[in-house]
Order: C-alpha cells, then sequence, then structure tokens
C-alpha cells in the first residue's frame, strides 16, 4: 500500500502556469488564420507548445498539454459551428453548446496525441524537438484531413496564403507539406530558446529559418502553369438568402425572380449561382425557367452554372451544379459529404439525428469521384461544391485537364463568424495548389475571383445581394502538387519516421 502512495505521489504533474500558457498560446494562433491573417503567429503559438512539449518526458503531462492547446485553438477557431446547430439547426442552445464544446474536445485529442507520443519516443532530446514533434504534428494533421471522412479545417499551413513567407511550398508539397514547413520552424524556434546563451545554436537555428523563408518566396516567382486560350469574362451572383427563409415553399418563386434578374443583368460568358441557389429539384424547374436560363447563356455566347438538388426526393438525389445555355445539361454531383449535414452514417443508430436538427434534403446520395471537367463558358470548369475544396488531393482528381477551378457554397450555415473567411482561405490554397484561378459563388459570402497564386482579386461583402463581375484566364498544365499530391510528402515523412524507431531502438539499453 505505501509503494503504491509513493508511486502515485511520485506521478510528475503539470502545473497550472505552463497548462494557461498552453491555452492562450493556441486560443492566438487562430488569429493568424483568416480573416485576420496575421501569418507568424501559427509559428510562434506552435514554437511555444513545442517548447512545453520538449520539456517534459511524461505522456500524461505531454497530453495534458497537447490537449489545452487544442482546446484554446478549435474552441477559438470552429465555434461557429454552435450557430448551425442552435440558430439554425433547432437544437436548444444548452445542448448546442455542449455538443460544440464535445466536437472541439475530440479534435483536440490531435495535439495531444503529439503531446503523448513525443514523450515516450525514445530520441535525444534535440532530434525530438527538432524532428519528431514536427513529424508527429504534420501527420497528425493529415490524419485529421480523412479520419471519419475528414476535417481538414485551421490546418496550420493554410494561414500561409497568400501572403506568408512559406505560400510558394504549396504548388510542390501542398498544405500538408506547408504545414509540416511551419512546424519545422516552430520546432528551429523552440530549440533557439533553449539554446541558453549558445550562439552557436542560435545562429543555426536563424540561418536555416532564413533559409526555408526565402526558398518560399523564391518559389513564389515560378510559373508553374501557362495561360490557355482566351479570358472569359464571368459574373458570381450572392443571392443573399437566408437560411430560415431558403427551403420555404412560398419564398421559392421569388428567389427564382431574385436569380433571374440578376442572372439577365450580366452579359458575361460564364455566370455562376451558388449551391442550391434554386431551392426546388431539376424536375420542378418550370421549363419557362429553364428556358429561360438556357437563352441566356447562349445569347451570352456561354452558360449559365447554378447549383440545385437532382434526382428525386422519392429516390436517390445528389447535391448537384447544372449548366445552362450553349453547353446544357452538364452536371457535376457532390462526392465528399458532410457526416450529418448531406447524409446519415450509420442510419439504424444516428437516424434520430435528422429529426432534432430539422436538415432539409439531410441524405444525398455521392455523385461518382471520376466526374470529368465541365467545357462551359469557354473553360473546361472543374467544380466542387461547399467544404469539398477542403480536400486538395480530390480536388485534383479532375486535373491537369481542367483550366480553371469553380467553388460553390451555401455558408449561411454559420452566420457572421470566421467560417465563410476560413473556407475563402482553403479556396486561395486550392488555386496556389493547381495553379488554377478559382471561381467562388456563395449564398452570403464569400463570393471571390482568386487568381493561380492564391490572391484575392475581387470579393463581396458578407451578407449583401450582389453580382461580382470579372474576367479569368484559364491554365493549363501541372504543378508538382497535381502530379503527385501528397504521396511525396508522405514518403518523406515515413522515411524520417523510420529513422526515428532505429534511433530510438539504438538508444534503448
Amino acid at each position: 500500500m505505501s509503494s503504491l502512495a509513493a508511486k502515485s505521489t511520485a506521478m510528475p504533474r503539470v502545473s497550472f502556469p505552463v497548462l494557461l500558457l498552453g491555452l492562450l498560446a493556441g486560443t492566438l494562433a487562430v488569429a493568424g488564420f483568416a480573416p485576420l491573417g496575421v501569418w507568424p503567429l501559427p509559428m510562434l503559438s506552435l514554437a511555444v507548445l513545442f517548447s512545453l512539449l520538449a520539456r517534459t518526458a511524461s505522456l500524461r503531462a505531454g497530453f495534458l498539454i497537447g490537449l489545452v492547446w487544442g482546446l484554446g485553438f478549435f474552441i477559438a477557431g470552429v465555434s461557429w459551428v454552435f450557430v448551425s446547430l442552435s440558430v439554425y439547426g433547432g437544437m436548444a442552445a444548452w445542448l448546442a453548446a455542449l455538443a460544440t464544446f464535445l466536437f472541439c474536445a475530440v479534435l483536440a485529442l490531435f495535439p495531444a496525441a503529439v503531446g503523448a507520443l513525443q514523450a515516450r519516443w525514445p530520441v535525444p532530446a534535440t532530434l525530438r524537438l527538432l524532428l519528431l514533434i514536427p513529424l508527429l504534428w504534420g501527420v497528425t494533421e493529415w490524419v485529421r484531413g480523412w479520419l471519419f471522412t475528414g476535417f481538414p479545417w485551421l490546418v496550420a499551413g493554410y494561414s500561409q496564403v497568400p501572403d506568408g513567407p512559406l505560400a510558394g511550398y504549396a504548388p510542390l508539397v501542398g498544405v500538408y507539406g506547408v504545414s509540416f514547413l511551419l512546424a519545422l520552424i516552430a520546432a528551429l524556434l523552440a530549440w533557439s530558446v533553449t539554446a541558453r546563451g549558445r550562439l552557436a545554436q542560435r545562429a543555426w537555428a536563424a540561418a536555416a529559418v532564413v533559409a526555408l523563408g526565402v526558398g518560399g518566396q523564391a518559389l513564389r516567382g515560378i510559373e508553374w502553369t501557362t495561360p490557355d486560350g482566351a479570358p472569359t469574362t464571368v459574373a458570381l451572383l450572392q443571392g443573399n438568402i437566408p437560411q430560415d427563409m431558403k427551403w420555404r415553399p412560398e419564398k421559392t418563386q421569388a428567389t427564382l425572380e431574385g436569380y433571374a434578374r440578376m442572372a439577365a443583368a450580366s452579359p458575361a460568358q460564364l455566370i455562376v449561382l451558388p449551391e442550391t441557389a434554386l431551392p426546388l429539384f431539376e424536375v420542378d424547374l418550370p421549363d419557362v425557367y429553364r428556358d429561360g436560363l438556357i437563352s441566356l447563356g447562349r445569347q451570352n455566347g456561354g452558360d449559365v452554372l447554378t447549383g440545385l438538388p437532382t434526382g428525386s426526393p422519392y429516390s436517390d438525389y445528389y447535391n448537384s451544379v447544372i449548366s445552362f445555355g450553349s453547353a446544357p445539361g452538364q452536371r457535376y454531383h457532390k462526392v465528399h459529404l458532410v457526416p450529418f449535414g448531406e447524409y446519415i452514417p450509420l442510419k439504424a443508430v444516428w437516424g434520430w439525428v435528422i429529426e432534432v436538427l430539422h436538415i432539409p434534403l439531410s441524405d444525398f446520395a455521392r455523385g461518382g469521384a471520376d466526374q470529368q471537367p465541365l467545357a462551359i463558358g469557354g473553360q473546361r470548369v472543374a467544380a466542387n461544391i461547399c467544404y469539398e475544396d477542403a480536400f486538395g488531393e480530390e480536388i485534383i482528381r479532375q486535373l491537369p485537364a481542367a483550366s480553371v477551378l469553380v467553388n460553390v457554397s451555401n455558408l449561411a450555415w454559420f452566420g457572421d463568424s470566421f467560417a465563410p473567411w476560413q473556407h475563402a482561405q482553403m479556396s486561395q490554397m486550392r488555386a496556389l495548389e493547381t495553379g488554377r484561378m478559382m471561381l467562388r459563388a456563395t449564398n452570403t459570402g464569400v463570393t471571390a475571383i482568386i487568381d493561380a497564386k492564391g490572391r484575392m482579386l475581387a470579393s463581396l461583402p458578407l451578407f449583401t445581394t450582389g453580382r461580382l463581375a470579372g474576367s479569368i484566364q484559364g491554365y493549363a498544365g501541372s504543378t508538382p502538387y497535381v502530379r503527385w499530391g501528397n504521396a511525396p510528402v508522405l514518403g518523406v515523412w515515413g522515411v524520417l519516421g523510420v529513422g526515428l524507431l532505429i534511433a530510438g531502438f539504438r538508444r534503448q539499453p
């Protein structure tokens, strides 16, 4: 009994100031992403986290430090989930708050896993800080991007778009590669702090950080893709239909007429409407309305692309975009569906969620992964719907055949929060990774035109009704990321992992 008591009292504890520092660092990191965009903050925040982790060899302490950092980060960064659940999903406020906290707590398990795993890996302290922790950070972010269909929101690499020094690496290694490089810089910063007067160590750390930054800036000057064909005039329509009004039958006619007026006033070759802009099934679209869109597209020498549900409400139905005009009837069905928002996984267990959340059309069928670009408006359009553009390796399926990317979204679910801006930043990363311009047509914002370098050329204010007109250039060719996706980064991580395992085995007695 006495030996057990002595062992329990000897267990390492994490001090409150350390946990508080981790919580604050995680919270401040969110300001590094859109809309605030203070890109050095995620580097500094991770440097604080890595420094705290490097000082503990306790699994429990490492887990707690990573957990509180993650709680600060995700509660500050994705608390807009509460708006969708409570304001528009009809869930009681207390239950929505609890569900949002639990969701953030689950996400916080990923940085917690970094803290726990690094503590028990038997490698020298310098190797642990400079290689092991950044490796674990990169791997856990990648796993978060696909586990349980994936939630790659606020992956650290997004903070570098469009102006961060590491953005130039995106066409080579994608967002996860950029995240890994950012984690390496954070580790170097933490290592320099632990130098304790060792000037050489600080000099090496500074030189490595500068080299990574200069390399990223130099890569920004490389043209990975080339202009292809004549420019196309575009008009992106933002209807600003309140989410609680969008699916009311008595509002359908007003919605149709509003979009028809905006489209008729647009002489553009490619007119794009948001996700489910027309709130009725394709089969229920009045013939006169359909003919009007076709006539308008042909009159402008191009096409109108709009989101609406297709199929039958009594069998399979899809979240789709359809073209009307010179090339009518071309369509894209959404592939990556949102669990509990667009389909219910394990219906026998979770079917009751449909009744709780009051989400219309919450059981879409999945489109095929082999869909081809749409030949409309003088371009070859790689369409994607809502948060599909959060998944870089899925976007490149239609490349290099596509000349331009188009995202249609309805983010009214998340109110006036960080969510629309964070989503737009992911679109900017997709443009940079692929060397293609990106058009974003959304219901309430951010509706924007993004160039092939990931820069937002023009946008409409949030929660306004309007039309964003401009001109786009199609591109041909492939960036390294389009050719190989995440494979090179995963390969490097595999080699590092094997090396660290060997180093660990050799270190053990």
